[in-house]
């Protein structure tokens, strides 16, 4: 069997990403379509440079999905295929088996595994944890943001004095003293994930009991609902083999087993934890500033007027007006996150070795750069069209906001 040339290459890439361009199609189609009933996100496609970015984020959104469910890829990207080592791409696959798909695409790595079944896995493990991430980065900062910008005092002084110390600390130290593992084994991490999750479910409990503290008949099992439903993730999320937290020298039973559906893989929560951790105190800055700007307004003045409770004028009149820059911070936010999976994978740390994460990706075929380029060289181009694509589609949301 022939190798593929370059155009062969890239015609069955693109075949092989069918799926991601029909998505991709129909998203676009039925978002223009109806885009004057969508609010921001239809405006958003009144922006040349809005909808560039957004068809790069949701591409690679899509090639993960698709990714997961084993559609789009041609190899098990963790197995070894004798003959493979740093092959280029378009090379057959030696005695390639009934069913088995016959080229490595973008070539073989220095263990032999298919760089582009890799890069496919590769992007849903960064859909999966920076998303994720930067929505428990924003729960923590706008649960505590908004009462110290609008109470300020001692509150505001002790929070903001907290975020300014984390903040002050280098990132990639605290990143790498956080996913070490003399850390992990003292539990520090499981202790954080302890924290830091309880803070959506603060969250949702304060936002509907604001919302709804006057029809207590619909406020009480909505809540016993919600917070019940909540708190079981909650514990699903922090437990793991049935226990908060499990050290040598210190143990706290969680959820029973019987309950417990799914655990985390102890790398990963580490990650998410760390990027929580981090992410949060930035979020936490800019609530706090946007409240602190917002509260003097006369339509908080008038909330005030009519008797409304503190949390009902900062959840229902301040946050809904800030929503302008937290969104186009979102997806920023996003981006850095990325960024810093990317870095973590690259130093070998967090995720495990054999991850396909892009980080990881980069590190192995950096070894062997000047000899080979692709493998190094996908992952790297991945990683920057998905933060451009972020950045790109914060750009054209700030452009609409400021419209409104």
């Amino acid at each position: 069997m022939d190798p593929l040339s370059t155009f062969e290459i890239i015609t069955r890439i693109l075949v092989q990403l069918s799926p991601v361009w029909i998505s991709l199609i129909l998203l676009y189609a039925m978002s223009i379509a109806f885009k004057r009933r969508l609010g921001l996100y239809g405006k958003l496609f009144d922006s040349p440079i809005g909808m560039i970015g957004f068809g790069l984020v949701m591409f690679w959104v899509f090639t993960g999905v698709y990714g997961a469910l084993d559609m789009i890829v041609t190899h098990d990207p963790l197995s070894q295929v004798s003959g493979m080592k740093n092959k280029v791409p378009g090379t057959p696959v030696r005695s390639a088996e009934e069913g088995e798909y016959a080229w490595y695409l973008l070539g073989g790595d220095n263990l032999a595994r298919d760089v582009f079944s890799r890069l496919i896995k590769g992007a849903w493990e960064v859909i999966k944890i920076a998303p994720l991430a930067a929505i428990f980065a924003f729960m923590v900062g706008i649960t505590l943001g908004l009462p110290a910008g609008y109470y300020g005092g001692k509150l505001d002084i002790t929070l903001s004095f907290l975020a300014n110390l984390i903040l002050a600390f280098p990132v990639i130290l605290l990143f790498y003293l956080l996913v070490t593992p003399e850390i992990v084994a003292t539990g520090v991490p499981n202790y954080m994930a302890i924290v830091l999750f309880v803070f959506p479910i603060i969250f949702l409990a304060v936002l509907l009991n604001s919302r709804f503290h006057t029809r207590p008949k619909l406020r009480t099992p909505l809540l016993i609902g919600v917070l019940g439903l909540a708190t079981w993730m909650y514990l699903q999320l922090v437990s793991n083999g049935g226990y908060l937290i499990n050290t040598p020298d210190y143990k706290i039973i969680g959820l029973p087993r019987v309950l417990d559906f799914f655990d985390i893989d102890p790398g990963l929560l580490v990650v998410f934890v760390s990027v929580v951790f981090v992410n949060s105190p930035t979020v936490f800055r800019i609530v706090r500033g946007l409240t602190m700007d917002i509260k003097t307004r006369d339509y908080v003045a008038a909330a005030q007027t009519r008797g409304e409770g503190p949390w009902y004028i900062m959840l229902w009149e301040i946050l809904p007006n800030a929503r302008g820059p937290l969104i186009v911070d979102f997806c920023l936010r996003i981006g850095y996150t990325i960024i810093l999976l990317g870095t973590l994978g690259f130093f070998g740390l967090g995720l495990a070795p054999e991850s396909p994460d892009w980080g990881s990706t980069i590190n192995d075929g950096r070894k062997l750069l000047s000899i080979y380029l692709h493998p190094a060289l996908p992952p790297a181009l991945a990683l920057l069209s998905l933060v451009l694509g972020l950045n790109l589609l914060a750009d054209g949301l700030r452009e609409e906001s400021l419209k409104d």
